[in-house]
């Protein structure tokens, strides 16, 4: 089974859940980081992940049944989607939507109690999440055949962006 793309979607939509929804929180313009909030924060963030990565990896492996239906030329339209491989697709986008969701809720709760821990360092808890953005980037960069320092430099660039829109948006 292929876990790559639901477990970085996953870490990646989590840290940027956390540094949109808690932005405010987290460099003092608005009500400070609580527990509470960690947790609605990553409660979020597994939803959104459940969601996209569930009907986006069923759509993908019921439209690779469908193309091979009539490359075989069966008779009934989604023929092969009802059967035992049609179940295994499920299956499969069950299990990665669970990837998704564990790596979601974990990267966009994990980071957010250190700033309800350090109410007063909490804008530190920014600076780490985009560290870690960065980090995951340099991470990917290697083994995908890319520049690790470019892979770190548009993640980290990404949860800058997305931390002033969070800013800006004052969700919390």
């Amino acid at each position: 089974m292929q876990s790559t793309l639901p477990l970085v979607l996953g870490l990646i939509e989590g840290l940027l859940n956390a540094l949109t929804l808690a932005a405010a929180s987290l460099v003092g313009s608005g009500a400070p980081v609580t527990y509470p909030l960690a947790v609605r924060v990553g409660l979020v963030a597994l939803t959104t992940a459940a969601f996209a990565i569930f009907v986006a990896d069923y759509a993908d492996r019921r439209s690779y049944l469908m193309r091979a239906s009539r490359e075989l030329n069966l008779t009934r339209r989604g023929q092969l989607a009802t059967t035992r491989l049609g179940r295994l697709a499920l299956a499969r986008s069950l299990l990665a939507t669970g990837i998704a969701c564990t790596a979601s809720f974990t990267s966009a709760t994990l980071p957010l109690p250190a700033g309800a821990a350090l109410p007063d360092l909490s804008w530190l808890v920014a600076v780490l999440a985009v560290a870690a953005l960065a980090g995951l980037g340099a991470a990917l960069g290697h083994p995908f055949a890319g520049s690790p320092v470019r892979w770190a430099a548009t993640l980290g660039c990404g949860g800058v962006a997305v931390t002033w829109i969070g800013i800006w948006l004052h969700i919390t």
